[in-house]
């Protein structure tokens, strides 16, 4: 039987592995808070809209939304705290502990007001096509949250870089929880990778010069270091239909 987390758990760690990132060089990454609490990850990816997974919800939608930080847990004067106006979860996502709830996890957030654009806080570049990149593609994910089970948590940013893995290896190790045309996953190494906390946070990757917004951390085996169980991704430019419609992009 496969044991998976879907990151719900998001205090309970982040990112393994990695380094701690250089401050305010990630200016696009947000900080999902439930009374000034980290819960989630997120990614600026307009003024107003921040893209997150739809699992982020858990109880309760988060509250605020804070960006341009580097340590959630000081004030810094790059930080812009914003509220959220309305939590809008993909409308097939459903929130059940099966393989078919695992899928449309993705989920955008109205900002009010909207964000200013500075050197701390700005938006990645979305992808400009449906296509898929291929296995052994190197990419970056980063988070905040505790980096071992059973320590305290850290309130800086970390990052890591992770590798592609093949669709039949995902599936071979998912199953049914895995689905190839809204997902991705990268190989589970056990040095380097996603935890919980890491949830909703951006999975970037190299598209020729470019470093793209490819995916948007979704969840990991238990532990989160299991060589066993890839960790997967929502694909963003499979969802780039209904991220514009909901945003009104033409």
């Amino acid at each position: 039987m496969v044991k998976f987390t879907a990151n719900t758990s998001a205090l309970q760690s982040g990112i393994f592995g990695g380094k701690e990132a250089k401050p305010h060089s990630r200016p696009y990454m947000a900080s999902l808070q439930i009374s000034r609490y980290h819960v989630c990850g997120g990614v600026l990816i307009r003024r107003d809209y921040v893209l997150t997974a739809a699992h982020c919800l858990i109880d309760e939608p988060p509250d605020a939304v804070l960006l341009g930080a580097h340590n959630v847990s000081k004030e810094e004067k790059s930080q812009q705290r914003v509220g959220v106006s309305e939590s809008i979860p993909h409308p097939k996502y459903r929130p059940v502990d099966e393989p078919w709830g695992r899928q449309h996890d993705i989920m955008l957030l109205k900002l009010d007001p909207p964000v200013k654009l500075t050197k701390f806080v700005s938006v990645p570049e979305l992808p400009k096509k449906f296509g898929r990149l291929k296995a052994g593609t190197r990419c970056e994910v980063a988070g905040w949250g505790k980096r071992v089970l059973g320590r305290g948590a850290e309130s800086v940013l970390y990052e890591t870089t992770v590798i592609l893995d093949k669709h039949s290896t995902c599936k071979v190790s998912w199953q049914n929880y895995y689905n190839q045309d809204q997902m991705i996953c990268s190989i589970s190494d056990g040095k380097d990778g996603v935890c919980q906390g890491d949830s909703g946070g951006p999975l970037l990757c190299l598209e020729g010069e470019s470093r793209v917004l490819y995916g948007i951390t979704a969840y990991t085996g238990v532990p989160c270091d299991n060589v066993k169980f890839p960790e997967v991704y929502m694909r963003v430019p499979f969802f780039l239909p209904w991220i514009r419609s909901v945003m009104g992009d033409n």
